[in-house]
């Protein structure tokens, strides 16, 4: 069973879910009974395949064996190359999932959900070299990384404000707000997914005109890939906000009308927000704080474009080793770079930035831009 597809996995998860919200109505947490609901669509969603069931309870126990091992290490002080090698061996079998593909290994091993899952592993892992987590009980763990809404596609949490919901069940007041935003957020996917993702997918993505490559087909595909893409994802993110307020966890939002962003940086604080922030935080910041502790460069425009680069590279790896991937990050890196460099380095953009001309043609020139960057994604021109 594939989540968000069909509506089989709306009705098993509304009665599912029945005796949680009744849980959260009385006052009471329901983090066990929620477990038990991840577990349960866990078997769900990997129901006969067993081979991928088994690398995904070794893949959890390895996870866990890291983080666990790590937090003996952290007792004793930082140790960084124990930090290091903890990460490595975090994201190694995410690694190795993105490169069977190309090593073209007949029986890769691999689930729906690892990326995410990898990401939320690293981020206990930080945090704990951090300082900001001292304990990760097994249920605890099992809860935040299974987390069925979001197993698949996010949007990715943060451990501690994630432990904060279960921990602290809503009031009266807050609850009843709780299942009304959750119930209006899977609506807006119904719409988003199922409606014009769908028609946009039915009559303009797929239309002949896109099996020729010319500058007016181009054009064409590159607005409906780019509003399919955003609205197909958006449903997903909406469904998956919207069951965890009805599971009592405030899951924070993926999307806030990207396509109104007046430049390539807003952009990027409205799309994907969850996995934008996850790397400004866990890649940009730290190559950034490295860079100046270090003092090996004194120029701080340099320094912030030495950490994009490497962000929307590795951003790019992550959705794939293909070439449009990696091109699609170079040329995110190269968008954010030169607007740093125009915002901080020239008085117009000061004087002109609030006016209403600049901002209603700020908004269209990066909307053609991201458009651009997402026609590059999708390996048309590839």
């Amino acid at each position: 069973m594939t989540p968000y597809t069909d509506f089989t996995f709306f009705l098993l998860a509304a009665v599912a879910l029945i005796p949680t919200m009744v849980l959260l109505a009385a006052g009471r947490p329901a983090r066990w009974y929620n477990l038990f609901v991840s577990l349960l669509f866990l078997g769900l969603i990997f129901y006969g395949n067993a081979e991928t069931l088994l690398f995904l309870g070794g893949y959890l126990i390895w996870q866990y064996l890291l983080i666990r091992g790590y937090l003996a290490v952290r007792k004793n002080g930082k140790s960084f190359p124990f930090f290091a090698l903890s990460i490595v061996l975090s994201v190694a079998p995410l690694v190795w999932v993105k490169l069977v593909p190309l090593l073209q290994v007949k029986h890769g091993v691999g689930f729906l959900g690892i990326s995410y899952l990898t990401f939320k592993a690293v981020q206990i892992l930080i945090e704990t070299h951090d300082g900001q987590i001292k304990e990760v009980k097994l249920r605890a763990y099992l809860s935040f990384l299974i987390f069925f809404p979001t197993l698949t596609s996010g949007p990715i949490d943060r451990y501690r404000r994630f432990l904060k919901d279960e921990e602290q069940p809503p009031d009266k007041a807050a609850c009843k707000e709780l299942f009304y935003t959750g119930i209006n957020r899977i609506f807006r996917g119904f719409l988003y997914k199922f409606i014009i993702a769908y028609l946009i997918n039915a009559y303009w993505l797929h239309l002949p005109l896109h099996q020729t490559k010319s500058a007016f087909s181009a054009l064409s595909y590159m607005y409906a890939y780019s509003l399919y893409l955003f609205f197909d994802f958006a449903g997903y993110s909406a469904f998956a906000v919207g069951l965890s307020y009805l599971m009592g966890i405030r899951t924070p939002e993926n999307f806030n009308k990207p396509f109104l962003s007046r430049n390539i940086k807003e952009f990027w604080n409205r799309w994907h927000m969850s996995l934008s922030f996850w790397f400004r935080d866990y890649v940009y910041m730290r190559i950034v704080f490295f860079l100046t502790k270090r003092k090996t460069i004194a120029d701080k425009f340099v320094i912030s474009a030495l950490g994009y680069l490497a962000l929307f590279l590795l951003m790019g790896i992550w959705h794939g080793l293909q070439l449009h991937y990696i091109v699609y990050g170079l040329y995110h890196a190269l968008l954010m770079i030169g607007f740093e460099f125009f915002a901080h380095r020239s008085g117009w953009f000061d004087r002109w930035k609030t006016r209403f001309p600049v901002h209603l043609l700020s908004v269209i020139v990066t909307f053609h831009f991201v458009c651009f960057g997402l026609l590059i994604f999708s390996g048309w021109l590839f």
